[in-house]
């Protein structure tokens, strides 16, 4: 945690020693490994004090959304039953049969370009974005007073940390377009294809074995069958409990199996995977 949050602010304040595009490269990994370290946060590490890792995820270092959102949202998503269900489960990129028989035909083919590999990088994080921004403003039309203030705390830090980006003399518009958005784009790869519809919960979640690298950025989470599975593990015991029970993990999510990122871009590049309409039974209620 001390690595990220040093390595982000170093490279902001030093910057001009570096170099902008160094310091742009650097930001993005940093930033990129602050929003793993949020979910992280999220499932009671390092600390077993809840206020205490809601202190050290607040800050607005990723500038998209409020931590205590991300908290509520993601604790849901990992409901056992739920899971990729798209009216239960917040995270689901499914939808309801009734949901996509309203979409327009244009709709229907963005959808599809954001279920390629490359749509999942560049155009998946401005749909995120824009359906965030969305119930931000919803939030403030129906005066959710919990949301509301989770926003007016964000703003207000954001604000401070883009004053202090304007004194070290980092330009704000350049950190969210050259940093945050490819921070958010590099999440999404660990996302592509991170579950599917299955009927047996415990096969809904992949194993991806991947590399030092991306294990290291997304703390272990391309272990998401294990993750799923004992959710209170910290990030470096994930991998150590799935070399120990390899085959009862490999059996017990019926090989959905990936090894490593680079399988996924080769085959997902420009063909989408078939996430649309979920197979499982489903109700329209509370869905939107």
């Amino acid at each position: 945690m001390f690595t990220i949050y040093a390595g982000w602010f170093a490279t902001l304040a030093f910057w001009q020693t570096l170099g902008l595009l160094p310091a742009t490269l650097l930001l993005i990994g940093f930033t990129a490994w602050y929003m793993s370290l949020q979910h992280e946060l999220i499932h009671g590490h390092p600390t077993r004090f809840a206020w205490l890792n809601q202190l050290f995820g607040t800050l607005p270092l990723a500038v998209w959304y409020p931590y205590g959102l991300y908290r509520d949202s993601h604790l849901a998503h990992h409901r056992y039953d739920s899971l990729t269900h798209p009216v239960d489960d917040p995270e689901s990129y499914y939808f309801t049969e009734a949901s996509w028989a309203r979409f327009s035909p244009w709709q229907k083919r963005l959808i599809r370009a954001r279920n390629t590999f490359a749509g999942r990088l560049l155009l998946a994080p401005l749909l995120d974005i824009v359906q965030t921004l969305g119930s931000a403003g919803a939030a403030f039309r129906h005066f959710h007073l919990r949301a509301m203030t989770m926003w007016l705390v964000h703003i207000t830090l954001l604000v401070a940390l883009f004053a202090w980006m304007t004194h070290v003399g980092f330009s704000p518009v350049w950190f969210v377009l050259a940093v945050s958005y490819p921070a958010l784009a590099l999440t999404k790869v660990r996302s592509f294809l991170e579950h599917r519809a299955a009927d047996d919960p415990l096969a809904r979640s992949v194993i991806n074995e991947a590399g030092l690298f991306w294990r290291i950025l997304f703390l272990n989470l391309n272990y998401h069958s294990v993750h799923h599975d004992l959710p209170g593990v910290p990030w470096y015991g994930l991998k150590a409990i799935y070399q120990q029970n390899r085959e009862a993990y490999r059996e017990r999510n019926r090989g959905f199996l990936v090894r490593g990122y680079g399988e996924w871009l080769r085959q997902f590049w420009a063909r989408p995977v078939d996430v649309t309409v979920h197979p499982g039974k489903q109700q329209e209620e509370g869905y939107e």
